[in-house]
């Protein structure tokens, strides 16, 4: 038994110094991007504030503009308690994939692995942990939730768009803003996303606080009713569009990888979901408060306020922040197409900004095919996100420590508010159970029927979905000169 515990503190003490090493290197470097210059203030963030600014951002996008939608569904009370329960929920997932992160990462540098120009992704966690079926499942899930990520904010841009200048149809506008977000293959990594993500949260700011108080002085409608919720299938849209607001960290190992100390990022997203309750809560309570439930057929909040220059000025800020989401949500599509194609640790950014062109056509292409807001939203979240984000990560978690020696040399320890690893399994199981059967089961059937309707009544291809109609031409009556 001596020799055996001789042994484990030998290991221990080989990881802490380790641990000591990666630590000094990271403030060297962090030193090294804290020497002034307009460069890397704008473009060298690895800080736990980039990381938050980050996961704040990429949280609350085009979503903001449907969750007064999925109010109308849900009804005022249950709106409120899922978005409490579901943002709680994903922070503790996230939390989940930063400790697999880190275990990951600690064992492969005891093996003197290096990623110095290697960008390291959740799949390739779930590789190192438990091996290739993971990995399998982990891509499979990650890269197709990514993919349609991607395709709503093309959606969403051209959805936001046409309520500034409607000469164009949302088609057309699809078109425009796909040649615009293709310029993204140009941003190399999320070390350079600095200053868009601190742009981009204040932009969905603006825009929440303007839709707050833009329904408060707007009013109740004439005869407003709140009847929701009516239905089981729209009761379960509106809850897994909620479950994909809170689900946003798919790019979570890619952020903390871009961090110079990426051991702090442990409770960042916790701590972003809390700023995103001051966002989501009250805009999409005002709006359904004044709207009630002619939401059910505006799934756009733009949709119904009356045309001003705050909401323009709204409408634009939103539109470069799904730029920005969009950038967010394709960069590792980027990275795994460069790791099949050979060229990921390539430094020249022309020849990277070439090769991931191919990944824009099919993001263009859905998202022409697709262009339903709103009910896409939903159907993503309970059919990818469920897994992506909820179960994946807690199951992966349960199994990497399912043995005694796992949970002794566990780089990250338990969080101090459970008391054992048998709560933690609890808690685990239950993210699983749940989402399994409500996210997934009756989310998916509720989602997939309404998105099947929309298919059915707009048609593939819409080329304006939820546009007013034309009002008919006045009839002419006879020329004067008859009269």
């Amino acid at each position: 038994v001596l020799p055996q515990k001789q042994a484990e503190e030998a290991i221990m003490g080989r990881s802490s110094i380790i641990e000591d090493e990666l630590e000094q290197e990271a403030d060297g470097v962090e030193e090294k991007a804290r020497g002034f210059s307009t460069k890397s203030f704008l473009w060298h963030g690895g800080s736990a504030w980039d990381a938050w600014f980050s996961c704040a951002s990429n949280q609350v996008a085009q979503v903001l503009l449907t969750l007064p939608y999925s109010f109308s569904q849900l009804g005022m009370v249950s709106g409120v308690i899922l978005q409490l329960f579901y943002g709680f929920m994903g922070g503790w997932t996230a939390y989940l994939i930063s400790v697999l992160y880190v275990e990951y990462r600690t064992r492969k540098e005891k093996e003197n692995a290096s990623f110095r120009n290697h960008v390291i992704q959740w799949f390739e966690v779930l590789d190192g942990l438990l091996g290739p079926f993971w990995k399998a499942i982990g891509l499979a899930f990650n890269c197709t939730f990514l993919l349609f990520g991607s395709v709503i904010q093309l959606i969403a841009c051209a959805s936001n768009i046409y309520y500034i200048d409607d000469r164009l149809d949302k088609r057309t506008w699809t078109y425009v803003f796909g040649a615009c977000c293709a310029t993204t293959v140009f941003i190399p990594s999320f070390h350079n996303y600095r200053i868009w993500s601190f742009l981009g949260l204040g932009m969905t700011t603006y825009t929440a606080w303007y839709l707050t108080i833009a329904a408060a002085v707007h009013g109740q409608v004439e005869g407003v009713t709140h009847t929701g919720p009516t239905r089981f299938v729209l009761y379960f849209t509106g809850a897994t569009n909620i479950l994909y607001t809170f689900g946003g960290h798919a790019v979570t190992v890619e952020i903390m990888h871009a961090m110079w100390k990426p051991r702090k990022f442990k409770y960042i997203y916790f701590l972003a979901t809390l700023y995103v309750f001051t966002l989501t809560l009250p805009s999409a309570a005002a709006v359904y408060w004044a709207f009630g439930d002619q939401l059910l057929n505006h799934s756009n909040a733009f949709s119904l306020l009356p045309k001003s220059g705050w909401r323009d000025a709204a409408v634009i800020l939103m539109l470069i922040h799904q730029f920005i989401t969009f950038g967010f949500a394709c960069t590792p599509l980027y990275f795994v197409w460069e790791k099949v194609i050979g060229i990921h640790d390539t430094e020249s950014i022309c020849m990277r900004a070439l090769a991931r062109l191919p990944v824009v056509i099919p993001i263009w292409f859905l998202a022409i095919v697709f262009p339903f807001f709103g009910p896409i939203n939903s159907a993503v979240g309970a059919l990818l996100v469920s897994f992506t984000v909820y179960i994946i990560p807690a199951m992966a978690h349960m199994l990497t420590y399912r043995t005694p020696s796992a949970r002794q040399n566990a780089v990250e320890k338990l969080p101090f508010f459970l008391p054992s690893w048998t709560a933690m399994y609890v808690v685990n199981a239950f993210v699983v159970g749940w989402v399994l059967v409500v996210g997934f089961g009756l989310g998916g059937w509720a989602s997939v029927t309404n998105f099947v309707k929309q298919v059915d009544t707009f048609g593939l291809f819409a080329k304006c979905y939820q546009c007013p109609k034309p009002h008919p031409p006045a009839a002419s009556g006879p020329p004067p000169w008859l009269h």
